[in-house]
C-alpha cells in the first residue's frame, strides 16, 4: 500500500472526525479532557520555587529525585495544552511560565558533554538524553506547526547542545539505539543537521532486532516494545524510511495473541524489569492507529480501540492527522486460541475472557490464570530438598491433551579428603565437587498441565526421597477475597474461589487433613498477594484443577 501524504491524512481527518468531534472542534473532547487533567497533575507537582534547586523540575513521587526526563515530558504536555483550540489553557500565560521553568532546569542539568544523567542508573547518558529529546523535539514540532516562533525557541539551546552528544553517543541495551534514532529523526525534523542523519543510517545499518515470533531482543512487552514499536513508526514517518513498519507490524502481530480480555498483556516472557508485572496495551497506541490507517487494518483497528481509553496521545494526534482518520472496521482479536511459542519456551491460551500462559522453560511460575481481575499470578511447586527443591522445569514434552515438566535433583554429604589435604576458608568451596559423597539423595519431580475449554487440570508428581515436605502454590492478585481455604490459606476441600470484582476463579482439590506449612526453605519469596496451597510429603501425587 502507498503511504497515506501529510496532505490527504489531514483531510481525511477533518471531513471525519471521531462522532464527538466537529470541524470547530478537531480534536476528540474526551482526548483534550483526559490531557487537560494530565497537564493539571503535572503543574501540581512542579517545583515553583525559585530558591529550590530543583525549581522548575517534578520529583519522583517514588523516589524524591528530579529527573530531566520528567520535565522535558513537561514540556510537551504543557505545548500541547497551550496551542489545542479546545484545551483550557490554550494560549494560557503560566503555562508558558512553567515550560520557561523547565527549561531552565533542563539548562542547569545538562552535563558539558550535551547530555544528561538518569539519576537512579544512568549518568552522561546518551540513551537517556535522547528518550528527553523526544518530547522536547516534539514540543518545538508543535510550535513550529502553529506557527509560535516564541515556543518554539524555548528550548532551541538545550536541543542544539544534545544534538551532537547524541550523533556521537554509545548504548548499553538493544532499545537504545532506536531511541536515539528516533531523537535523531525529531531533531533532524526542527533543527536540520546531516549528522543526524548519518548516524541513524550507522545505528539502523546493523538491521532491526527481533526474532521469528516477533518479539524484539528484550521482549519486553510492557515497556521496552512500545519504545521500539514508537520509535521505528516515528522513524519511517519522519524520514520516510517506510521499510521500518515492517517490524513494527510483526510485533503487533505478536502482541494480539499476548493480550488479556481486559486489555493487559502477557509479561512472562520480558527479559527486563516488566517481567510477571502488570502491563497493558494502552502503550501500544500509537503504532497500532497509524497502521491500522496506513494499512487499512481491521484487527489493528480493534486492538487501537482497546488501547485508546488510557493510550491515546493529544500531542501525537496534533502531529499526525493520520491518528485522526476514521478506523477500518474492526477485525475480531484472536479469542480462541491454544499458541506454542517455542523461542520463548511458553504456550498462550484464550478461551473467550480466560487466558492462560504456560512457561515450559526454567521459570518458578508453571502457569498463569487471568479472568479479567480475578488473576493466578502464579502456580508454583516446591520440595524442602536441601535448599533447592523449587521446581524449575529442565525438560518440556509434549503429552496427549498438554505438556509434561520434569526436573531432578540430587543432593549429598561430603566425605573426608583421603589422603588427608589441607583446606582453608579460602579453598574450601572451591575444592567440595573434589570430595566423595555419600548419603546421596534423589528427587524426580514433574507437573503434567492439560486444557480443555478453558479448565486446566495440573498433575504434580514428586518422588525418590520419601517424607519431604512439598506445598503447591496459587499466588493470587491482590485486591479480592479468598473462599474455601483454612486459616492457613489451605484448600482442603473439591473447591476454592477467588473474587476480585464481579470476576471470579476456581480451583481445588486439597488433601485432607491438611500440613500446616505453606513456604519451605529453598522456595522462592513469596508473591506480594494472597496465596492457596496444597501440601503433603513425598512420594506425593495429586492434581489441582482450575476453572
Amino acid at each position: 500500500m502507498r503511504p497515506i501524504t501529510r496532505r490527504q491524512s489531514l483531510s481525511i481527518a477533518l471531513a471525519a472526525l471521531a462522532p464527538e468531534a466537529s470541524t470547530a472542534d478537531p480534536y476528540p473532547t474526551t482526548l483534550v479532557q483526559r490531557h487537560d487533567e494530565s497537564t493539571a497533575r503535572l503543574l501540581r507537582a512542579q517545583i515553583t520555587d525559585p530558591a529550590s534547586p530543583h525549581c522548575g523540575a517534578v520529583p519522583d513521587p517514588a523516589t524524591g529525585l528530579h529527573h530531566a526526563v520528567t520535565a522535558a515530558g513537561l514540556l510537551e504536555t504543557c505545548a500541547a495544552a497551550i496551542l489545542c483550540p479546545q484545551s483550557r489553557y490554550h494560549h494560557d500565560n503560566e503555562l508558558t511560565g512553567r515550560i520557561r521553568l523547565a527549561v531552565a532546569f533542563l539548562d542547569r542539568v545538562q552535563l558539558p558533554s550535551g547530555n544528561i544523567s538518569l539519576l537512579t542508573t544512568n549518568f552522561n547518558s546518551p540513551p537517556d538524553t535522547g528518550f528527553a529529546t523526544i518530547p522536547v523535539a516534539s514540543a518545538v514540532r508543535l510550535a513550529n506547526l502553529h506557527h509560535d516562533a516564541e515556543l518554539a525557541a524555548l528550548p532551541a539551546s538545550w536541543l542544539r547542545r544534545a544534538g551532537p552528544a547524541l550523533a556521537a553517543g554509545g548504548v548499553h541495551t538493544p532499545n537504545h539505539r532506536w531511541v536515539i534514532c528516533h531523537a535523531l529523526a525529531a531533531l533532524d525534523e526542527v533543527l536540520p543537521d546531516p549528522r543526524y542523519r548519518r548516524r541513524i543510517d550507522q545505528w539502523l545499518a546493523e538491521g532491526i532486532d527481533i526474532d521469528s515470533d516477533g518479539q524484539y531482543t528484550e521482549r519486553s512487552t510492557a515497556i521496552y516494545n512500545i519504545v521500539v514499536d514508537r520509535a521505528l513508526t516515528n522513524i519511517a514517518i519522519k524520514q520516510q524510511r517506510w521499510e521500518l513498519l515492517e517490524p513494527v507490524r510483526r510485533n503487533l502481530d505478536a502482541m494480539q495473541y499476548l493480550l488479556h480480555s481486559n486489555g493487559e498483556v502477557v509479561t512472562e516472557i520480558s527479559r527486563r524489569q516488566d517481567r510477571n508485572e502488570r502491563g497493558e496495551i494502552s502503550g501500544y497506541w500509537m503504532p497500532l492507529r497509524y497502521l491500522a490507517v496506513h494499512d487499512n487494518n481491521g484487527r489493528y483497528a480493534a486492538m487501537a480501540q482497546l488501547a485508546e481509553p488510557h493510550g491515546a496521545s493529544l500531542a501525537a494526534a496534533m502531529q499526525y492527522p493520520e491518528l485522526l482518520a476514521p478506523l477500518p472496521v474492526e477485525a475480531p482479536i484472536p479469542e480462541d486460541f491454544e499458541k506454542t511459542y517455542d523461542a520463548w519456551e511458553i504456550v498462550r491460551w484464550r478461551r473467550g475472557p480466560m487466558s492462560a500462559t504456560l512457561s515450559r522453560g526454567p521459570s518458578a511460575r508453571i502457569l498463569s490464570v487471568h479472568k479479567g481481575e480475578a488473576v493466578i499470578q502464579a502456580v508454583r511447586f516446591a520440595a524442602a530438598f536441601f535448599g533447592k527443591g523449587q521446581f524449575l522445569a529442565q525438560k518440556s514434552a509434549n503429552i496427549p491433551g498438554g505438556y509434561r515438566l520434569t526436573q531432578s535433583l540430587e543432593a549429598g554429604y561430603y566425605q573426608p579428603f583421603e589422603p588427608p589435604r589441607k583446606i582453608t576458608s579460602a579453598n574450601y568451596n572451591s575444592s567440595r565437587h573434589e570430595r566423595r559423597q555419600s548419603e546421596i539423595c534423589k528427587l524426580t519431580q514433574s507437573v503434567e498441565i492439560r486444557e480443555d475449554k478453558g479448565r486446566f487440570a495440573l498433575t504434580f508428581d514428586s518422588r525418590g526421597t520419601d517424607g519431604v515436605p512439598v506445598a503447591i502454590e496459587l499466588s493470587l492478585r491482590p485486591g479480592g477475597t479468598l473462599e474455601g481455604c483454612t486459616s492457613e490459606s489451605l484448600i482442603t476441600g473439591n473447591r476454592a474461589t477467588y473474587r476480585n470484582g464481579s470476576d471470579q476463579l476456581h480451583f481445588g482439590s486439597g488433601l485432607t487433613p491438611p500440613h500446616t506449612w505453606t513456604h519451605l526453605r529453598g522456595a522462592e519469596p513469596p508473591i506480594p498477594g494472597p496465596a492457596a496451597y496444597v501440601t503433603g510429603f513425598t512420594p506425593f501425587h495429586h492434581t489441582v484443577e482450575i476453572e
